[in-house]
């Protein structure tokens, strides 16, 4: 069992339940999972097919085929070991039918809460990492706490029978410093149009412990009901303003940005290109229609390549929170570039798992498997590795070692 100490992330409950209360093992977790069998005659739990699933997507399987395949070969020692835990007796491995069925009929939303406990659990406890290499590029924390950023995917593969797509929202912690490694906290599906994902994103933040807590999103975020939110549970907020919301980028549009010094620069290099981001920073206005701002910024984005030639030019304004004191112009400029490390989880769930390529469709089966996709990938980051494509091949050449990954196995 992982033991938790002194947490060092903010997000310290999920669902309502405190990290400390509810720091077991992933199977024991799992069991509170229902998929709506009877528990009468069961030969295979639904937390161990759910285990076995998991372990599988660490391995980097995508599919139901291809994850029935890689349980067929588990060691019949670690597959007793999961059957005796879950309180029956081992008989046999679950079939592709099985496995289908378990994950078709699995309740997604309290298997996104174990998969959040586990993993808020396992940061905050700092279990030892199978692979103690440092965190990449690290470097102070430039602001104390975390940011939870949040955005929507869809998953252009999952139809159901009306033709419409699944869209789900996704909620990343991790430090502000760009290149940190982040992990999936919570997940939501976002029901009928995109335009409903603010208030599903609301829903989401009250299951989170939002105290000392840097929220970002994109502008389509950007509205009262949510700045509310995150300022009565205790976080702060760092958001971009766009012409959706007219009234508010008028007000910010009409500020003396041209006279207004740059408060920080930063310029990074790679794949050929020379990126220089700058930022302003101003007192919010009084009269500024929006609440709990205390100041405003306008980034500013010139890239080139490696013989100076301009390619492109972005301007953004945005709203924070934070008061001077609370955080420097350096800092909110590092939440809003370190928002953009959410578009790498839907990188790594389209290219390493082929998630916009799959054809799971059946009921609950498309957000089963994309949640198992957010386990496996913080598992993985917790494990020390950050290259995920890499990670899985790694995963995959020791029958036991995803099973360890998500301790499940000593």
């Amino acid at each position: 069992m992982v033991q938790c100490v002194t947490p060092v992330v903010a997000a310290v409950s999920v669902a309502g339940v405190p990290v400390g209360q509810a720091c077991g093992d992933l199977l024991e977790l799992l069991a509170g999972v229902s998929d709506g069998r009877s528990s009468q005659g069961r030969d295979h739990p639904a937390a161990v097919v759910l285990a076995l699933v998991a372990a599988a997507t660490v391995a980097g399987m995508t599919g139901y085929t291809a994850v029935a395949g890689w349980v067929s070969d588990v060691p019949r020692a670690v597959l007793a070991d999961l059957y005796l835990r879950a309180g029956v007796l081992p008989v046999g491995r679950p079939s592709r039918s099985t496995i289908w069925r378990v994950c078709t009929d699995a309740d997604p939303r309290a298997l996104d809460t174990a998969i959040g406990l586990w993993t808020a659990c396992r940061r905050s406890g700092q279990a030892t990492s199978i692979d103690p290499r440092p965190a990449p590029n690290e470097a102070p924390d430039p602001q104390p706490g975390m940011q939870l950023r949040l955005d929507g995917k869809t998953v252009c593969g999952a139809v159901d029978a009306d033709g419409d797509q699944l869209h789900l929202l996704a909620a990343l912690a991790g430090h502000a410093q760009p290149g940190a490694p982040t992990v999936v906290l919570g997940q939501a599906e976002v029901a009928g149009a995109k335009t409903n994902e603010p208030a599903t994103a609301r829903d989401l933040l009250t299951t989170l412990d939002l105290d000392g807590v840097t929220v970002t999103a994109d502008a389509l975020h950007t509205v009262k009901a949510s700045a509310e939110l995150i300022h009565r549970r205790g976080g702060q907020f760092v958001l971009p303003v766009k012409e959706n919301r007219r009234a508010l980028f008028d007000a910010l549009n009409a500020l003396p940005w041209q006279s207004t010094p740059i408060a920080a620069s930063r310029v990074d290099t790679g794949h050929g290109r020379i990126a220089r981001r700058t930022i302003r920073v101003l007192p919010a206005p009084p009269d500024l229609p929006f609440p709990h701002v205390n100041q405003v910024w306008l980034v500013e984005r010139y890239v080139t390549d490696s013989t100076g030639e301009h390619l492109s030019a972005v301007a953004q304004l945005g709203v924070a929170s934070h008061t001077p004191e609370q955080a420097t112009p350096a800092q909110i400029a590092a939440y809003v570039q370190g928002h953009w490390a959410i578009e790498s989880l839907h990188w790594i769930r389209d290219t390493c798992y082929r998630e916009d390529r799959s054809r799971v469709r059946t009921r609950s089966g498309p957000r089963v498997l994309a949640s198992l996709r957010n386990l496996a990938i913080n598992a993985l980051r917790l494990a020390g590795r950050y290259d995920i494509t890499e990670a899985t091949r790694w995963a995959s050449r020791n029958m036991t070692r995803p099973f360890t990954i998500l301790r499940l196995a000593s």
